[in-house]
């Protein structure tokens, strides 16, 4: 029987009881030990970063900016989970093909989970904000395990079950000519059991450290916080601005159900004990405030709409809250502007950045540091502690989450999005969307129904088309603010076939909705929404 051999570079030659099969499932479970360690680990230090969201960051700030349009215009609100799950199939399939290696180069594989630990390092660090020892010391115990782990599978366990001495025949790997006989059926089920449990081990450690990233304790501050009554509330809902037609978007878009397009793709948790607020640039009186401090100072509440610059026409990307905050006019008054702050640029806490006229902050008196959404502390997803609320601007370049500083500038610098390709200024475009009917409905008298916008405008009218028929004014719900969504429907009485169903608005400055369709990139989609209805 051929004698297992060791050599340079860890060579085992040609000589091992594992097919490539079992190879490759232990290198999948060492770099899922890996991972699922390393996760742990910088859930239960709340500083230390996650390597996988590092390197999916490092993803997005290096891929061109058509193909980051492309996945949130195919993907929507699912970018991020897809993004992840991808940073996760390329280390499990990284993790086989070392696996494999480690059957003959046992050291070159342990070097490959090595490197494959400070690439995530590495990326890590490309972030200032993360302690360099603890981002190592991930890096660092992550690796460790996972070389453990593939040296017991594919190193420790075989050669105790078939040792170099041993004399019993058995069938050689049928892949391997001359290779040393397989494991027996005993032999083989330890092996089975040993790598499962190194994976679900692996995979529970993973969620562990999801799970203890600190959001279970920012639930319970963000539930301990009480808010200050604003010195300047929204006015009440007048009876008829809702009118709660099934299927038809509500006039407040409930929180869990608010988009959420950002760059973060692990939520940061905010300690708000620990979190500031810096006002500095160009401006005579730099200052911090504390969240205290910043609850302290006299609030509003507005309602608005904010949208998405990546949605599609008639798409789903915009929602309606009521948001409380402090005005910015107010901080940039205290700071006092200097000559050349035309740009005030939001900068967050994992480093995005937008910016925006420093006169849209100064004329629109809802522009906020916003604490609330629709009567409770801003969930984390949507920017806990604070973020920017601007009406009539694209998210893009205002709606900054968790932010840190509001910093003036001149118009020479560029926010996150500017350089991918998406334009310097932002505005909402004039947009209506029909929500029902769906596409097929029985025939008879049937509501054609949704919502329209135009912040800082407001909607005056809205007009249907129904096949090539003539524009017919919708009815409109009671107006609530310029600054938010407007409900509308049409009565219409369906008759059997297929129709074709458009609508178009016109908002308070008399600017009618154009036909003419373009593309999200770079400043927004246009044209009129078109549905289909088959009615039976």
């Amino acid at each position: 029987m051929a004698e297992t051999k060791h050599g340079a570079g860890g060579r085992t030659g040609r000589a091992h009881p594992l097919g490539r099969g079992s190879a490759a499932l232990a290198g999948v479970a060492a770099v899922v030990a890996a991972l699922g360690l390393a996760e742990l680990v910088a859930g239960l230090i709340p500083a230390a970063p996650s390597l996988v969201v590092a390197v999916g960051d490092t993803v997005i700030d290096s891929v061109p900016g058509w193909l980051e349009q492309w996945a949130i215009a195919t993907l929507g609100t699912a970018d991020k989970p897809v993004l992840i799950g991808g940073v996760l199939v390329v280390s499990v399939l990284i993790g086989a093909g070392l696996g494999v290696l480690a059957r003959r180069y046992v050291i070159l594989a342990a070097g490959g989970i090595a490197l494959f630990a400070t690439l995530g390092v590495v990326a890590a660090l490309a972030d200032d904000r993360n302690p360099v020892f603890l981002t190592v010391l991930v890096g660092l115990l992550g690796a460790v395990t996972g070389i453990a782990v593939l040296g017991l599978l594919v190193v420790g366990l075989p050669r105790r079950a078939v040792p170099a001495d041993a004399g019993r025949p058995a069938p050689a790997d049928p892949a391997d000519p001359g290779t040393v006989p397989a494991l027996s059926p005993l032999d083989r089920r330890r092996f089975l059991a040993v790598t499962g449990g190194a994976t679900v081990l692996g995979v529970l450690a993973g969620i562990g450290g999801s799970l203890l990233s600190g959001r279970e304790r920012l639930d319970q501050l963000r539930a301990a916080i009480r808010l200050p009554v604003p010195a300047r509330q929204a006015a009440p809902v007048p009876a008829g601005a809702d009118l709660e037609i099934p299927g038809l978007t509500p006039l407040f878009t409930p929180n869990a159900e608010f988009y959420r397009i950002d760059t973060a793709l692990r939520v940061p948790t905010v300690d708000p004990d620990g979190w500031q607020l810096e006002v500095r640039g160009m401006v005579d009186e730099p200052f911090t405030l504390t969240y205290a401090e910043l609850m302290e100072l006299p609030h509003i509440e507005a309602d608005v709409t904010l949208a998405c610059v990546s949605n599609e026409v008639g798409g789903d990307l915009v929602g309606n809250a009521r948001w409380q905050g402090v005005p910015l006019r107010a901080l940039l008054d205290r700071a006092g502007l200097q000559e050349g702050a035309t740009q005030l640029i939001g900068r967050s806490v994992d480093g995005f950045t937008a910016g925006f006229p420093v006169l849209t902050a100064l004329d629109v008196e809802e522009a906020m540091v916003a604490v609330a959404m629709n009567g409770e502390p801003l969930p984390a997803e949507h920017g806990f502690p604070a973020r920017l609320v601007v009406p009539g601007l694209y998210g893009y370049v205002s709606a900054t989450k968790w932010l840190s500083a509001i910093e003036l500038t001149g118009w020479d610098v560029d926010g996150y999005w500017i350089p991918r390709g998406w334009a310097k200024e932002g505005p909402i475009k004039t947009q209506a969307r029909i929500d029902v009917p769906g596409g097929a409905v029985a025939a008879g008298r049937r509501p054609i129904a949704g919502v329209a916008w135009a912040p800082t405008r407001g909607i005056e009218r809205v007009e249907v088309r129904i096949d090539d028929g003539p524009w017919q004014e919708a009815e409109l719900a009671e107006p609530l603010d310029v600054d938010c969504w407007r409900q509308w429907y049409l009565p219409w009485e369906a008759t059997p076939g297929r129709h074709r169903i458009a609508a178009r608005a016109t908002d308070g400055r008399g600017e009618v909705q154009t036909d003419e369709r373009t593309p999200v990139a770079p400043d927004g989609a246009s044209g009129y929404p078109v549905i289909e209805v088959v009615v039976s």
